[in-house]
């Protein structure tokens, strides 16, 4: 066997690589175009988006296991974060520990 590769390897190497290369430049172009910045743009926003809910579902989540544990009452639509009231947090409204 021959340790250097033929004329055909190569050729076909060099294609190879011409061709990644010309399909890297045509989507770099299609991204620079305004629509592909609009849509990069659109996306960015939605991932913003789905971000932001996501952490609020964790938040509130994370809310609810917390008053749970404590003993606290549910947060319901209405009021996000019911006041402390009864027996049990009389020592609290008054400020004495």
């Amino acid at each position: 066997m021959n340790p250097v590769p033929g004329r055909a390897a190569m050729f076909v190497a060099g294609v190879g690589v011409g061709v990644y290369g010309m399909v890297k430049a045509r989507r770099t172009q299609e991204a620079l175009t305004p629509d592909g910045l609009r849509d990069r743009g659109r996306a960015l926003a939605l991932g913003a988006r789905m971000l932001r809910d996501e952490a609020a579902q964790a938040r509130t989540d994370k809310e609810h296991q917390l008053r749970e544990k404590l003993g606290l009452p549910l947060a319901t639509p209405t009021t996000r974060t019911p006041a402390l009231t009864g027996p049990r947090h009389v020592q609290i409204e008054r400020g004495t520990d």
